[in-house]
């Protein structure tokens, strides 16, 4: 198993360093290792809860949480100029505490640390007093999409452009069923990107996946990144 690892890391790090247009997709699973739960994970909110056990973590406070290696992996793909664009389904802020550079990123459930216009979407850091939006006037509610919300069109119309026009799709931590996000892998596969999957569970997509890792999301990206400095440097 460990050989086995071993090859599909250095295979994820080939494809990674032959890519031109990366794009990662992160859910909740990538965040689980910063001690927030995820939703369908072994240990996750709904999976306890459907089997009748109490759910743990939940009322965590998650602005005390901090980037993992997961996160600092992503960033790391930044600074080597492999990032192209980063979709994430999570609201904790993590990717942009770690670095991310806000114009490579679509947070398609929006940010508990923002507020968004109800008007024309313009998006700004939540300070607690602001009621109008600077740009438009509109009023301001929490980036946070609540069930039934439709999701940002800025951030959805960005996420689904580069999801069309990427050459490597790597799902980090999403178990891809919740739509439309979880439509976007699809999509990629359909317009010829090499889809890798990281997650601890089965999803719809496995059977489209050229890579599936079920380890632990830092150690397969840790690994990855310092595999993929080693090919750069030869």
């Amino acid at each position: 198993m460990a050989d086995d690892l071993k090859q599909r890391i250095e295979r994820l790090s080939r494809l990674l360093y032959e890519s031109s247009k990366l794009v990662v997709f992160t859910g909740a699973g990538i965040s689980t290792e910063s001690g927030i739960p995820d939703f369908r994970g072994p240990e996750g909110l709904w999976t306890r809860r459907d089997k009748g056990l109490p759910i743990t973590g939940a009322s965590k406070d998650w602005a005390k949480s901090q980037p993992n290696a997961g996160h600092q992996a992503i960033v790391e793909l930044q600074k080597l100029g492999k990032l192209k664009f980063l979709i994430s389904q999570n609201i904790d802020n993590l990717h942009l505490k770690s670095g991310i550079d806000p114009e490579k990123l679509a947070e398609l459930h929006g940010n508990l640390t923002k507020l968004r216009c109800r008007r024309c979407e313009f998006t700004l850091d939540n300070f607690g007093d602001m009621q109008q939006c600077p740009e438009c006037g509109g009023g301001l509610k929490s980036s946070v999409v609540d069930f039934g919300d439709s999701l940002p069109r800025q951030d959805l119309s960005l996420a689904t452009k580069h999801a069309q026009d990427c050459d490597v799709f790597l799902v980090i931590g999403s178990s891809l069923v919740v739509t439309p996000a979880a439509d976007l892998p699809r999509m990629a596969v359909e317009n010829g990107s090499t889809l890798v999957i990281i997650n601890s569970g089965e999803t719809p997509l496995d059977g489209f996946a050229s890579l599936r890792f079920e380890e632990r999301i830092g150690q397969v990206m840790t690994e990855a990144i310092s595999e993929l400095k080693l090919i750069m440097q030869a």
